[in-house]
């Protein structure tokens, strides 16, 4: 460790931070970094400013909600000196990994400096009352004085949650909104005590209390919905087990924590515990509670073989495991840092809001200065102009600005996990919206992957050919297998079975030589033996057939749906696939879909995108395999299946849980809803700033009225962002956040 330049607080060492990273897409590396001290828009565009500066730094994401800083540099490069770069510009770092979206008491402190300004400004207003009703000048200085007493102690406390950032912030150089805040507190109080002490009429301790009391209100409005989405993480973070029990090679068992088992450990899963990290089934049979990846209620028969995922729930054997990831390369560590990352992107209306929010300070420093002096040599009344000039600081404080994207971006995250869907990026909301094209893979997209017997069979020729397919992975072998299962196996031996790459299966039954595959390598005599437009395998006995067996593709749970709701909504759908042209126009048929490609390789998909995007269309990209990740990242924006390749979900804007296309429509409507709802917002603040300040340079605003306004714009915008949650229905929770015992009663 070392200690930072200006202070005690220990940073990371740039030897801790490549401990602590991990690899990253596009030959980098990343670390994730708490830092507590971020608390606005402001504090987000300054350090990833100050991030981006530094040499070797690719990439730097800062997060309101989770506090905390992700930092990617060249993968083998050492990384950049991260840690006094955040400490020089008051925001010192520390290691963080999920617990970063852990509550960090500011929520409660928020609370109780609300609790105190509030009823310190109704006392303070009961006094107002009386001196605006017509007091005498002695019970006039009285209740002023009274207010005073009421006031100080409570601007100190309350206070001190805007006054902390203000000092950091002018301490290392920079402004930020609670700058204008403190300031116009200050002359608030300062004006009403000297008023008070030289028995002015005037005081305005209720405007300096109140002003506090409303942006309270306002601050703790947005820590409450970023609160939401912690929670969501911290959902997701009670799923893991702290540790699990290891069996040794010499059979002792001992508890490590989750964070010290490695790939390969053998594991002892007991009914009722949660998986700790991603493993391999090597011996037991039980039921497990997958909801968590697909969101159905039904649990899941496993076996030895099956792979299992962190954080479903045994239910009732115990189990025997291997470890084949650590728990920071887990499905559970992954769900946690998507979740963690979709406000981090930048859309954008998200950049266009911080460059206001940037612009802020020296706009109105210096407005509220011109508006002193204007009034000052107009009047001469020096108090009557630092009364305007006070209310212009309070009137324009970006606050509602500041919290028109965020907070509906928050929102619109949440409300899609609750559907089962991962935001990778917040930008990716924004360009969501705005598609008129969606493309799906084919195999493993629109389709299972699992092809399945179409048509009945010989019962004896099936049982033969089920046994014979027993012996490859195959998928035309494994449906083989899946159609025979239940029935009684053949009477029959089979000696010397071997796999032909590219072929099929041959074995010996006796004196007869059985060969599985395709026609032309199993029949001496090749044929047509099935329709054009399904693949087709073939059981021979000495080169004669047997049977013909020819199978279908398993259309994946709402793909009709998905595909009829996204054409009622405008889009065009198109199907691009490398499986055979013949296949993938029976497909396109089935579900109404009349542009398609077949045979088409991944460079012939990423050409296909790039015409559509010169041609002007804004392109949504669905796929999942390896060959789709090209097109994925090429793509205007991406979803991709929790199933697919590790490259296409890191491709990918987007991650679906659940099995069914559902997610693909829901994802476009919760996007569209949000976009609306982030364009009212900027309207409404935009709006309020245009209308109040010219009354506050007129002087027809107090400091008070100020306060009130300013804070009403802010809690406007939260409330209309609140609005996303009542549209288009209730979401249908994700299976875990469902009592067990409710969703087996259902």
């Amino acid at each position: 460790m070392s200690a930072a330049a200006d202070g005690p607080r220990i940073i990371p060492s740039r030897e801790e931070l490549l401990l602590a990273s991990r690899p990253a897409a596009d030959a980098l590396r990343e670390v994730r970094l708490s830092v507590p001290s971020i608390h606005c828009g402001g504090c987000l565009a300054t350090i990833e400013r100050t991030l981006g500066q530094l040499d070797g730094v690719a990439e730097a994401r800062a997060n309101l909600t989770t506090k905390s800083v992700v930092v990617r540099w060249p993968d083998g490069a050492a990384p950049p000196p991260i840690g006094p770069a955040l400490a020089a510009i008051g925001h010192p770092p520390h290691l963080s990994e999920a617990d970063a979206a852990a509550p960090d008491g500011s929520f409660g402190e928020l609370v109780r400096a609300l609790a105190v300004a509030g009823f310190a400004a109704m006392n303070i207003m009961a006094f107002s009352v009386s001196v605006w009703a017509g007091a005498g000048p002695e019970l006039r200085q009285l209740f002023h004085l009274l207010s005073a007493l009421i006031a100080l102690p409570v601007l100190l406390y309350s206070g001190r949650i805007f006054y902390r950032s203000a000092f950091a912030a002018l301490r290392h150089g920079h402004t930020n909104m609670d700058v204008p805040i403190t300031i116009g507190v200050a002359l608030a109080f300062g004006m009403s005590a000297y008023d008070t002490l030289t028995g002015g009429p005037h005081a305005y301790f209720d405007a300096a209390v109140m002003l506090l009391f409303f942006l309270l209100v306002g601050r703790t409005l947005d820590d409450a919905m970023r609160a939401r989405a912690r929670a969501a993480i911290g959902d997701l973070a009670r799923l893991a087990p702290r540790g699990a029990t290891v069996e040794d090679r010499d059979g002792a068992r001992r508890f490590l924590a989750v964070d010290q088992i490695v790939p390969g450990m053998v594991l002892l899963l007991a009914a009722g515990e949660r998986v700790p990290v991603d493993a391999r089934v090597l011996a037991g049979v039980s039921e497990l509670d997958r909801s968590l990846v697909t969101g159905e209620s039904l649990p899941l028969a496993v076996s030895p073989g099956a792979s299992i995922e962190a954080g479903t729930l045994n239910l009732t054997a115990p189990l025997r495991l291997e470890a084949i990831a650590a728990a920071h390369d887990s499905f559970l560590a992954e769900m946690m840092r998507l979740m963690a990352a979709a406000e981090a992107g930048r859309s954008g209306y998200r950049r266009l809001a911080d460059r206001a929010a940037s612009l802020y300070a020296p706009v109105v420093h210096g407005a509220a200065l011109l508006s002193f002096l204007a009034w000052a040599l107009a009047t001469g009344d020096l108090h009557r102009a630092a009364t305007i000039a006070v209310a212009v600081l309070i009137i324009t404080c970006p606050c509602a600005l500041g919290l028109a994207v965020p907070i509906v971006q928050v929102i619109a995250a949440r409300r899609l996990f609750e559907r089962g869907i991962m935001v990778r990026d917040g930008a990716g909301l924004e360009r969501l919206a705005g598609i008129d094209t969606v493309v799906f893979d084919k195999t493993g997209t629109l389709t299972t992957g699992r092809p399945e017997l179409a048509g009945p069979a010989d019962a004896e020729a099936l049982a033969l050919a089920a046994l014979l397919a027993a012996h490859s992975r195959h998928p035309y072998a494994q449906a083989l297998v899946a159609a025979q299962a239940g029935a009684t196996p053949p009477g029959v031996r089979l000696d010397d079975v071997h796999e032909v790459p590219g072929h099929g299966l041959e074995a010996r039954a006796g004196a007869d030589r059985l060969r599985l595959g395709r026609p032309d390598w199993a029949l001496a005599r090749p044929q047509q033996s099935a329709p054009a437009a399904r693949p087709a395998t073939v059981l021979s006995r000495n080169g004669e057939l047997v049977a013909c067996f020819s199978f279908r593709e398993h259309l994946r749970d709402g793909a009709r749906d998905a595909i009829a709701a996204l054409g009622a909504r405008g889009l065009a759908v198109e199907i691009l696939s490398g499986d055979a042209a013949a296949a993938v126009a029976r497909l396109a048929g089935e579900l109404g879909v009349t542009r398609f490609q077949g045979g088409i390789r991944p460079a012939g998909k990423l050409a296909r995108l790039e015409a559509l995007r010169a041609a002007g269309h804004r392109v949504l990209m669905v796929g999942d395999g390896l060959n789709d990740t090209p097109a994925l990242a090429a793509a205007h924006v991406s979803m991709a299946p929790s199933g697919a390749v590790d490259a296409g979900r890191s491709a990918a804007d987007f991650v679906f849980l659940r099995d069914g296309l559902e997610a693909v429509p829901a994802a476009l409507a919760v996007a569209r809803q949000a976009h609306r709802l982030i364009v009212q917002n900027f309207a409404l603040a935009i709006l309020y700033n245009a209308v109040a300040l010219p009354f506050a340079i007129a002087g027809l605003v107090t400091p008070l009225a100020a306060a009130l306004a300013m804070s009403a714009s802010s809690i406007l915008v939260v409330l209309n962002a609140l609005r996303l949650d009542g549209r288009a229905g209730a979401p249908r929770p994700i299976g875990r956040f469902m009592p067990l015992r409710a969703r087996f009663a259902r």
